[in-house]
């Protein structure tokens, strides 16, 4: 059977990766890869990570697996992370082998229970959604999001496709630092989405990979709690591969909001049944390192502080970004990255500027122009910034 299989195309992101790696130039730039670098190009270990490591290490006294939704204490924390507090609302929370897990259980879960629903994803959204969804069986559709003239948010477009919606559709919302565009609605914005999905009786999902890197821990979950606290029910895939640096641990969570503690047991009960059949029980010691950082006062003051050090050196290369391509002569107006969130913006670079910079400057950038701003440094700023004046020019 297996000959009768043609090459899979590559993942368009990863399969960057790879040519990255294999490109001998030693002054190469990767701005593909969604993954948080420092200034000297390295993803680095927090020290707050190494520190709560060292506990577990001291304090571990056993290999035995966790229960299907993972260790109660690590929904607590995820919980109380997304809402304030963790006994805001009747919810229930499993712990999954990162976001794309809590995705692909969504899917399947959503699935079983409102299986006639469309799904809807913004345009342009991150990729993985459309494969996720649709292997899942829905219908995928998208919703107006980005004015690419303009570089902002359609909000208006975006009310537009909602109110197209029908009853039961899953929309799937950005909690924040929206990828690929770095654009976010403002408080008002989420309160008239939050609005919209409870007249047209929609169900959220939330997907949530990017708490703390975008303005700070509470303003970036500003969205969530408001449509959570505006609607019956809500789910929830969050992530901890940024915000901690645990993008090899694999450390995501699902999480059920509903009206009731009855109907989130019902619901949880279906979720675990599902999570069992896909993997059985999440790994157990990224969820541990997060646990014990969140439940340590020393801990999470530390790595509260490292988080706001990466969000601000994202912020400070968008600035210097803009400034340098001034310098060299730039005339369009980069301006607008300033005001967007996290790792992800669109340059606005076509297809035929991103080639060129890549076989010609060995600079790597998705397709649609997107860039990683965490791969900029203040050593690459110059060479980089000169190569994409180049292209700019003809």
């Amino acid at each position: 059977m297996f000959e009768k299989l043609e090459m899979a195309p590559a993942d368009p992101i990863l399969g960057l990766t790879e040519a990255f790696n294999d490109d001998p130039n030693p002054a190469k730039v990767n701005l593909g890869v969604g993954v948080y670098k420092d200034e000297t190009g390295v993803t680095p270990i927090m020290n707050s990570v190494r520190r709560a490591e060292r506990m577990l290490l001291e304090t571990e006294t056993t290999k035995s697996y966790l229960p299907i939704p993972g260790a109660p204490a690590y929904g607590e924390v995820v919980r109380a992370f997304l809402f304030g507090d963790a006994g805001a609302y009747p919810a229930a929370t499993a712990h999954t082998p990162g976001g794309t897990g809590a995705l692909r259980v969504a899917g399947q879960f959503l699935k079983k229970i409102n299986p006639d629903a469309t799904v809807w994803v913004s345009d342009p959204t991150w990729p993985n959604h459309n494969g996720i969804f649709g292997d899942a069986g829905f219908t995928v559709e998208k919703y107006t999001y980005y004015n690419a003239q303009q570089r902002t948010l359609d909000f208006d477009g975006m009310l537009t496709s909602m109110q197209a919606m029908k009853a039961g559709d899953i929309i799937i919302l950005h909690a924040c630092c929206h990828n690929p565009s770095g654009i976010d609605p403002t408080v008002e914005q989420w309160e008239q989405i939050a609005q919209v999905v409870n007249e047209k009786n929609l169900l959220p999902l939330m997907d949530f990979a990017y708490q703390g890197l975008g303005r700070g821990l509470d303003e970036d979950a500003e969205g969530l709690r408001i449509v959570a606290a505006a609607v019956e029910e809500i789910v929830v895939c969050s992530s901890f591969s940024k915000n901690f640096g645990l993008y090899k641990e694999r450390v995501g969570a699902i999480t059920l909001k509903a009206g009731s503690a009855e109907v989130v047991n019902a619901a949880f009960s279906n979720l675990k049944t599902i999570i069992r059949r896909l993997y059985s029980n999440p790994p157990a010691h990224g969820g541990a390192i997060v646990t014990t950082i969140m439940n340590d006062a020393s801990l999470r003051a530390e790595w509260e502080g490292e988080v706001a050090l990466i969000r601000c050196r994202m912020a400070q290369m968008r600035e210097l970004f803009v400034k340098t391509l001034k310098t060299k002569g730039v005339e369009r107006d980069f301006s607008f990255l300033m005001s967007q969130y996290g790792m992800f913006s669109f340059s606005g670079l076509n297809p035929d500027q991103v080639k060129t910079l890549r076989q010609k400057h060995s600079i790597y950038i998705v397709g649609s122009g997107r860039i990683n701003v965490a791969g900029m440094t203040q050593h690459n700023m110059e060479p980089l910034c000169t190569a994409v004046a180049e292209v700019l020019a003809g």
